[in-house]
């Protein structure tokens, strides 16, 4: 069975996923409001939602940067911490505005916090 760091990493950027699901969302914002889809970009706005979407994102990465720290992982911690720093800045693009941006936060964003995911697995390699 694998151990509790790795179900505790695996959750945490799990419910991370669900502001990548919701950036998705963007895509397809007018359709859902003529179809009377309740997405968070329909429910919330388009501002609201990437706010969201990105808090959903980022504070687990900020939790999995404090338990890697705490395993005794500080370089794999900055190098999640980096790409989080990278995450913020595109972050930052995106929400002059959100639904322009969301696609290009998509690829830009979404590689960064896989980066991340990455690099917390091969921290985990080495967690007794």
């Amino acid at each position: 069975a694998p151990r509790a760091e790795v179900l505790v990493v695996a959750l945490l950027y799990g419910l991370g996923a669900h502001g990548i699901m919701t950036l998705n969302d963007f895509k397809a914002l007018e359709g859902d409001r003529q179809m009377g889809v309740n997405s968070l970009p329909v429910t919330l706005g388009p501002r609201r939602a990437a706010q969201v979407a990105c808090l959903v994102m980022a504070a687990p990465q900020a939790i999995v940067i404090a338990l890697l720290t705490l395993w005794d992982r500080p370089v794999h911690a900055l190098g999640v911490a980096v790409v989080l720093a990278a995450q913020f800045w595109a972050m930052s693009v995106m929400f002059k505005d959100p639904r322009a941006k969301a696609p290009w936060y998509n690829g830009t964003g979404v590689l960064l916090y896989v980066s991340g995911m990455m690099i917390a697995a091969f921290a985990l390699r080495g967690v007794s």
